[in-house]
């Protein structure tokens, strides 16, 4: 499978579409027992949410990671109200894309732009965010770089600040320009269901 390209496993994963909410919504299955879960907007056929799902060593089915869009948030259990939460205030960072760059964002960082560092490390393979007042701190990877096994260019890398929010965008290279065409051609094949009745799941 190593030498598989992304795309190729893309196309031979088992998939599910479902047309619901003015979303194109694709469940993946892949030979290994990931799942992975695409929606898409049906106007810009943008990529709204990616998440995936990973089996335990012992076969039960794991929580949904979200790659791609608003983080997951469910209800608390009434055991937990009493627990210390989080800080509304603190930065929440998430993942955006656009049509043509891969984009993240961090809510909440009330810093000058000129604060900010945000730089390729090409030894780890991430990109690292850092503030000049030490106040935060983040290392992430674009992992559709990593699946394609394709380099990191600094000069892809820009970013900008406004409302309290840092956004962080890398240009997308042509290959992944071309893979996500590829792929979104051959999602637009799929049969999908209309109604919201039938729960997006491959068996």
């Amino acid at each position: 499978m190593a030498d598989e390209s992304w795309l190729d496993i893309l196309k031979s994963s088992k998939k599910t579409a479902l047309i619901h909410d003015g979303k194109r919504k694709i469940h993946f299955l892949f030979t290994d027992g990931k799942e992975m879960t695409e929606e898409y907007d049906l106007k810009t056929d943008e990529l709204i949410v990616r998440k995936w799902r990973h089996k335990s060593t012992l076969g039960a089915q794991g929580q949904w990671e979200v790659e791609v869009g608003e983080p997951l948030s469910g209800p608390v259990p009434s055991s937990d109200l009493e627990v210390i939460k989080e800080n509304c205030s603190n930065p929440v960072f998430l993942r955006k894309d656009t049509k043509t760059s891969f984009q993240w964002r961090v809510r909440n960082l009330p810093f000058p732009k000129d604060v900010f560092s945000v730089f390729v490390e090409p030894s780890d393979r991430c990109v690292i965010i850092k503030t000049l007042n030490k106040k935060y701190y983040k290392k992430f990877s674009i992992t559709d770089l990593d699946r394609s096994q394709l380099p990191l260019d600094n000069s892809a890398l820009s970013f900008t600040h406004a409302n309290n929010t840092l956004i962080v965008s890398y240009k997308k290279p042509k290959e992944i320009l071309t893979l996500e065409q590829e792929l979104l051609k051959e999602l637009k094949q799929l049969k999908g269901t209309g109604g919201g009745d039938v729960d997006c799941k491959t068996q």
